[in-house]
């Protein structure tokens, strides 16, 4: 069984991992080029190759695999079964017909909700109590093959997206090592998704992360538990960018002289409580444009954040 493994971020390796640990022939792996990152645009090679390079597995790593010229060397690979996870790219129909047992994809929510690039981050932010991993083959249109096996995952309703991130990724891993066998048996029994359920989970954007102070408390504390650890949401402050890291809704009773939300209407010893359109938030932990993360009444102490301020300016 020749495997060709597709993957790019943290997410792939456990499943490139429990390949290598399960004795899969991998032939090669096939990931995003490497990219500048840091402030100092250090070039960096994508976790999965780092994995990959440490097992001495061959890494291919074509700027668009969908291009004529990047597919036929995959040809003559003899390749039996494509494996996917977080890859990155779109594969286009021509590289699609090329492995024997087809190509498969290890999706990161509950086919059909939340397909696309970030289901983790939505399904926190949505305030979902469960999620979890699919496996399915792998069609030109995003995310919408036939599915294979699904495992689901709770979410507590404390968990951040990197909790949750962690969660899945393991799940991931251990799903494929479940399914591989009756799937390379011919045994396995694809179901077609309701494409009238589906969801879609695009990519984080920057208005994603604004903090909109009248929406209700919940919704806000969802949004900063889901933008967790990455990429954050964050308010202004006189024109000044914080990112808010660690919150939680306020439930005892505050005479709110306030009108206007996103206003300090009390400062407690946990950090300061802000006024939103339905209900209180506290603010636990922040990161003020140019320093670290720090506890909120850090900042509190030094004068900012007092009763009476008003965050969104």
């Amino acid at each position: 069984m020749r495997i060709l493994f597709m993957g790019t971020p943290d997410f792939a390796v456990p499943c490139l991992e429990a390949l290598i640990e399960h004795n899969y022939n991998v032939i090669g792996v096939v990931t995003q080029p490497d990219r500048p990152k840091g402030r100092k645009q250090v070039l960096t090679p994508p976790p999965v190759k780092v994995v990959a390079e440490k097992y001495n597995l061959p890494v291919f790593q074509p700027e668009k695999i969908s291009n004529n010229d990047e597919t036929d060397k995959f040809k003559d690979m003899q390749i039996d079964l494509v494996i996917t996870a977080a890859f990155g790219q779109l594969l286009s129909k021509e590289f699609l017909a090329i492995p024997r047992l087809g190509c498969i994809n290890v999706h990161a929510s509950l086919l059909p909700k939340y397909r696309g690039g970030a289901p983790i981050h939505w399904a926190v932010i949505n305030g979902e109590t469960e999620t979890g991993v699919t496996i399915m083959y792998m069609v030109e249109k995003l995310d919408a093959g036939p599915m294979i096996s699904q495992k689901t995952v709770q979410i507590a309703d404390t968990d951040t997206t990197g909790i949750v991130y962690d969660k899945v990724t393991k799940a991931g891993a251990t799903l494929l090592i479940e399914t591989l066998p009756e799937l390379i048996n011919g045994r396995c029994s694809p179901v077609e998704q309701d494409h009238r359920q589906a969801t879609f989970a695009y990519n984080i954007r920057r208005e994603d992360e604004i903090i909109d102070w009248r929406r209700p408390a919940k919704e806000i504390y969802n949004q900063v538990r889901g933008l967790a650890p990455w990429p954050g949401a964050y308010t202004t402050l006189e024109g000044q960018i914080i990112k808010v890291w660690s919150s939680e809704e306020f439930n005892d009773n505050i005479n709110n002289s306030y009108d206007r939300v996103g206003t300090v209407v009390k400062v407690v010893k946990e950090g300061p409580i802000i006024s939103t359109g339905n209900g209180l938030l506290l603010i636990k932990e922040i990161q003020p444009a140019g320093k670290k993360l720090m506890p909120a009444t850090n900042y509190v102490n030094n004068g900012k954040l007092l009763q009476g301020t008003s965050l969104g300016t």
